[in-house]
């Protein structure tokens, strides 16, 4: 008896030895994942420097610097006199706090620890931090639905996938650098409480929700697919006291948290975003009061209990959604934002918003976007969602909602591929996990089988040795096995006892398992075949991270044969305005540098990434579209000394003026009617050479962007257009260049001072006075003479 304790003591101490080793290993492998999401971000730093990529994170990063120097009191109250001319911006109560909050806590953590970083260094490198604790939250959300396995498989994938790095160099700091790790760790603690059923895990989820608001207006996104996989819960029969749980603390504690958030406010309540989840709110009440009823009475008293409740909770159904179409009527947008409804129906933004659809950002993406950014998980997601549905359980559906949502809204925005990584890597990293899982197994069934076949094999043969042995023993086993043969040979009774067992045992799952089981050589090629797609993976990546999105876009390169050519004009352009201008000169250029010219140059501009307010955009567009005299005279009122324009026509950059100058004639024509697109289209084309119209060659862009350009070259041939421009010789009398960069990327105007009227017109007088005192002294006799 002592031999079994022995034996199963022995076993489960060699289980827990084997757990514990399995524990650790995958604490290792995960500290590799951080290191590796955190290490493939820093090409940027490498091959360029530390500075801040793009556009908006230059406002984020002045934000940021604020709250360091000045405190939290004064970041809420900070009246930013030096954006939106006249106008101004409240920064408290318009700004997402949640990356600025985060990199201000990360500054002063580790300045209290003596570590002499700068503001800028913490914020080049959060987003990289934060990719690494997206890495580790794709963990935990994949191991909640289908294992450990599939988890790691999951994080690591995530690390490198092209989407995400995208928004996650090191210099990008934009909300989306720490607003994707809050995305996924509140999916996690969601489907953590849909398992446990735990009241802690659902604070913890209102509260990431929470973090989630502060850091991105995409939190909208979780407040309605939350709401979608309740319903489908309820809707195919899956309802339990784990779901009250998991929904109903994070609506009423979510919204309350939302609605502190001065950005948001009231919003979180009022708005058409958020009725979703209220609805689905009553509805699990209702369903939870169903079957709470169900529980008490009987059949008979439950059946006139559900006529009773079910009338009430129409009535109330009614009632709230009279509520809500009133409020939803009562809005000219139905209670929607622009962005939502241009996410609901894709072309709403290019009829009526034309400020939302001139964002390149808000494009829909194109098929080879989508190789670009996933690479080969567009392949191994069909079969991620296979293995979801076996067997499908409450964190699964989750996995599968939550991939058809970021589908269908990344084909829409092609900001929102961003969205799709997670749920891609997740459904990838669950796939290859059930296809390793198979081949390795199979691996192991063949390699158990082979060697239990030769040992035999050896044993029989050491035995057999002399004839007279061999044939007794073979008598011997005739013998036996005629002996066992009739002992064997039931009868009929036990025969049919023998097939209700067999026909009791699920034959399904013998079939599965046999199935499952492949051909040694299949299943090494298999592995091989998934280790050189990886490799592919790998590889895509990582080039991915180092040419594609490690370049920032304030310092551009290029390569040719003469090697390696940096252009640096948007620093030379601000720094020549924040040593040569007055501190409190205006300067005027489109939205998209308007973040850049009040970080880096300190000075006012007129508009600025924020797009709030579409009536000075257009006043912006308008002057830009319109002849010098008249722009002359809105710059003018508007204050403006200066006026700022980006040209690639020399050097080749797409991304100047003169390629988004539609863009500024729609958006100035929505407000002022004066300004038509087709005065500047040629047979419906957009043209700048000499088929160009009077219209667009006499228009403000048109000559701050070619003025003097034909003494470049002799002919004034624009590389990016690709022909000769229209009007090569003209001067301006409005305006004078004072600067120009030395690609010539980065054109600086300054508005030529208001001619004194009252002065020529008493200098005419004079003159005249003058000339008739001469002609009447003529005429007079000189009392000199």
């Amino acid at each position: 008896m002592a031999e079994p304790e022995v034996s199963s003591a022995a076993a489960g101490g060699g289980g827990r030895l084997r757990n514990a080793f399995g524990g650790v290993l995958c604490a290792f492998t995960l500290l590799l994942i951080g290191v590796v999401a955190f290490s493939i971000r820093l090409f940027s730093v490498i091959k360029y420097e530390s500075v801040i990529h793009e556009f908006d994170p230059y406002f984020n990063f002045r934000v940021t610097q604020f709250l360091s120097k000045n405190g939290i009191y004064e970041f809420w109250n900070w009246f930013d006199d030096r954006t939106w001319y006249p106008l101004g911006r409240v920064i408290g109560g318009t700004v997402y706090p949640g990356l600025t909050l985060t990199a201000g806590t990360i500054w002063w953590l580790v300045n209290s620890l003596n570590i002499p970083l700068s503001v800028e260094t913490v914020c080049v490198f959060t987003a990289p931090i934060f990719s690494a604790n997206a890495s580790w939250a794709t963990y935990l959300l994949t191991k909640e639905a289908k294992g450990t396995g599939a988890g790691l498989m999951a994080a690591a994938i995530l690390a490198m996938v092209p989407s995400y790095i995208s928004r996650s160099v090191a210099g990008s700091y934009d909300n989306e650098a720490v607003a994707i790790f809050a995305l996924i760790f509140t999916f996690y603690l969601y489907v953590k409480t849909l398992n446990t059923g735990s009241l802690f895990y659902a604070t913890l989820n209102a509260l990431s929700y929470f973090y989630m608001v502060c850091s991105w207006g995409g939190y909208t996104f979780i407040i309605n697919l939350i709401p979608m996989h309740v319903l489908l819960c309820i809707v195919t029969g899956r309802y339990s006291s784990r779901l009250y749980i998991a929904y109903a603390p994070l609506v009423i504690l979510g919204t309350l948290l939302a609605a502190l958030v001065p950005v948001v406010g009231f919003n979180a309540v009022m708005t058409s975003e958020h009725f979703a989840s209220f609805l689905v709110f009553i509805i699990l009440h209702v369903v939870a009061l169903v079957y709470y009823i169900k529980g008490l009475l009987s059949p008979r008293l439950f059946k006139v209990a559900m006529t009773l409740v079910i009338s009430v909770g129409l009535a109330v159904c009614f009632a709230v959604v009279a509520v809500l179409i009133a409020l939803v009527a009562s809005s000219p947008t139905k209670g929607w934002s622009g962005r939502s409804l241009s996410l609901l129906d894709p072309t709403y933004a290019s009829k009526y918003i034309p400020i939302i659809a001139s964002v390149s950002e808000h494009q829909p993406p194109t098929w080879p976007s989508y190789f670009m950014d996933i690479n080969v998980l567009a392949f191994l997601i069909p079969a991620g969602i296979i293995s979801c549905f076996l067997p499908l359980s409450d964190a699964s559906s989750f996995m599968v909602l939550y991939l058809v949502t970021a589908v269908y809204f990344s084909g829409v925005m092609v900001r929102l591929m961003l969205v799709l990584a997670p749920a891609a890597c997740i459904l990838s990293g669950i796939a290859l996990s059930e296809v390793f899982g198979v081949l390795t197994r199979s691996i192991k069934f063949q390699l158990s089988k082979f060697f239990d076949d030769s040992s035999a094999a050896v044993s029989a043969s050491g035995d057999s040795s002399p004839e007279s042995s061999t044939n007794s023993t073979k008598s011997e086993n005739r013998n036996e096995k005629s002996e066992t043969a009739a002992k064997e040979k039931p009868s009929k009774k036990n025969r049919k006892k023998e097939k209700e067992v067999a026909e009791s045992v699920p034959v399904k799952t013998k079939k599965e398992k046999r199935l499952l089981v492949l051909p040694f050589e299949l299943s090494i090629m298999g592995i091989l075949l998934l280790i050189v797609l990886g490799g592919f993976y790998v590889v895509h990546c990582v080039w991915a991270a180092a040419e594609a999105y490690s370049a920032p876009s304030i310092v551009l390169t290029s390569r040719s044969r003469d090697g390696l050519h940096v252009f640096d004009d948007f620093r030379e352009a601000y720094a020549w305005l924040s040593h040569n201008t007055d501190v409190d000169d205006k300067v005027a250029s489109w939205w998209d540098y308007g973040y850049q010219t009040t970080a880096m140059a300190n000075r006012t501009v007129i508009v600025d990434n924020n797009t709030w307010n579409n009536t000075h955009i257009a006043t912006v567009g308008t002057a830009l579209s319109s002849p010098e005299k008249a722009a002359w005279e809105i710059f003018n009122s508007l204050d403006v000394k200066y006026v700022l324009v980006v040209f690639g026509g020399l050097v080749g950059y797409p991304s100047d003026d003169i390629n988004k100058f539609l863009w500024m004639v729609r958006i100035g024509g929505g407000v002022f009617p004066h300004i038509k697109e087709p005065d500047y289209l040629r047979d419906g084309q957009y043209r700048v050479d000499a088929q160009a119209t009077p219209t667009m060659l006499n228009c403000l862009m048109y000559k701050l962007c070619y003025y003097r350009f034909v003494e470049t070259d002799g002919k004034g041939f624009d590389r990016v257009r690709g022909y000769e421009i229209g009007k090569k010789h003209f001067k301006l009398t409005h305006f004078e260049e004072v600067f120009t960069t030395h690609h010539w990327m980065v054109r600086i105007y300054k508005l030529k001072p208001q001619k004194n009227r009252v002065r020529g017109k008493l200098k005419k007088l004079k003159s005249n006075a003058k000339t008739s005192s001469t002609l009447a002294a003529g005429r007079k006799k000189n009392p000199w003479q």
